[in-house]
């Protein structure tokens, strides 16, 4: 075959292409295992980390997994009435495909603490039962998201076993802008939510991220936090989204049922035996 011709040029770039295609098919192949276990991990490590059990300097993969096991109980669910759905595997549900899925999804009551921005909902979302050492309840971790200047920030909130207290609030996911909005993933900042209360005397949630700061003296101080220097909309999307997975329309009824002893940690741990046997 004449290597100047218009054939030769269109069959080695067919066969380059067909080439390139079946080496990143086979990559993507292999490295999915991993891509998966570092999704797990990175999951784990933000819930460790809301609930203050995360050590950076000393945490690798291994102790991650460890403490996860040891002190973390996942369970199912569903928002509408806060009981847990034994229908759901934990290891391989996806919130991201129910919101989008009508029949796992439903629609966003407006009201004080409306989600801005989303229509719907998913229907069951993960939620995270933390155990101290002696085995008694220590904290609750809840997924949250929520929109903000550029992008949805994807994250955890933490309660206290009073199930009022702010223990800690992260993010793993967001696309704001560095230095301004992006500071939600500052230390410092994050470090501001640990001990605020997120309701207020009569159960409402009632956080507030506040324009140009909070003052010493401000007799509601206990309920807000500084908000970000030049990041408004940030700061507000924050807020709103806080307030509303702690509402009647997100986790309220899950938490109530803790609050209320109708759920405890001997339940969540059964129903998370059950769903590992099932698999």
């Amino acid at each position: 075959m004449n290597k100047n011709s218009p054939i030769f040029t269109l069959t080695v770039a067919v066969v380059l292409c067909l080439v390139c295609s079946v080496v990143v098919a086979g990559a993507a192949v292999a490295l999915g295992p991993m891509q998966e276990y570092n999704a797990k991990i990175k999951k784990q490590r933000n819930v460790l980390e809301a609930a203050a059990l995360y050590d950076a300097d000393a945490d690798g993969n291994k102790e991650i997994e460890a403490k996860f096991a040891k002190y973390v109980v996942e369970v199912p669910v569903n928002l509408n009435d806060g009981v847990l759905d034994d229908s759901i595997d934990v290891a391989s549900y996806s919130a991201d495909d129910a919101r989008k899925d009508l029949d796992a999804s439903s629609p966003i009551q407006d009201g004080p603490h409306a989600l801005v921005g989303y229509p719907a909902r998913e229907d069951v979302a993960i939620a995270y039962l933390v155990k101290n050492d002696a085995g008694a309840l220590d904290k609750v971790v809840m997924p949250v998201y929520g929109k903000g200047l550029w992008s949805t920030l994807f994250g955890f909130l933490a309660l206290e076993s009073d199930l009022r207290t702010i223990a800690g609030l992260t993010f793993y996911s967001h696309a704001e802008t560095p230095g301004l909005g992006g500071e939600v993933d500052n230390p410092r900042w994050k470090k501001q939510w640990v001990g605020k209360l997120a309701y207020d005397d009569s159960g409402e949630p009632n956080v507030t991220v506040q324009k140009g700061g909070v003052p010493a003296n401000d007799p509601q101080a206990s309920y807000k936090v500084d908000g970000l220097s030049g990041a408004t909309i940030t700061s507000n999307g924050v807020e709103n989204l806080v307030n509303y997975w702690i509402s009647d329309g997100a986790f309220g009824p899950f938490l109530e049922k803790i609050q209320d002893g109708a759920f405890t940690l001997a339940d969540a741990e059964a129903a998370a035996a059950a769903n590992k046997t099932e698999e």
